[in-house]
């Protein structure tokens, strides 16, 4: 080990001074696999299909995750020939659409019933 590693061991390992370095270790980290993780999703999707998934990450971030995360489990296992346009995206996005809804319950429609007029109602008054 040289004394670089040394340093930054020992400052993790002493109490409230690795706390504040650990913290900043940790956010640029995920800064850093946040841009890793741009910088493929740009490589992978064309243009139109970036500016979808933009679109989409707007209205539901939790629906842009996962299609994210599907577009790059598909690039590290070798299943994306080329770049992905933005009809694949679409298609992509109608079949997560459709797996979600045979996993969850679908949400039902507001069913409006109204009353029957009843043959026996007072309330005619004759008219």
């Amino acid at each position: 080990m040289d004394d670089q590693q040394l340093a930054a061991l020992k400052q993790m390992n002493t109490p409230g001074a690795g706390g504040e370095g650990q913290g900043a270790q940790d956010d640029g980290k995920r800064e850093a696999e946040e841009q890793m993780r741009r910088d493929l999703l740009a490589t992978v999707l064309d243009s139109a299909a970036r500016e979808r998934l933009a679109r989409i990450a707007l209205v539901s971030p939790a629906r842009s995750r996962q299609i994210e995360g599907i577009l790059l489990r598909m690039a590290q296992t070798g299943q994306l020939r080329g770049r992905v346009s933005e009809e694949q995206l679409i298609g992509l996005l109608e079949q997560a659409e459709e797996a979600q809804g045979s996993n969850t319950a679908k949400k039902g429609a507001i069913v409006y019933q109204r009353r029957q007029a009843d043959p026996d109602d007072d309330w005619d008054f004759g008219l």
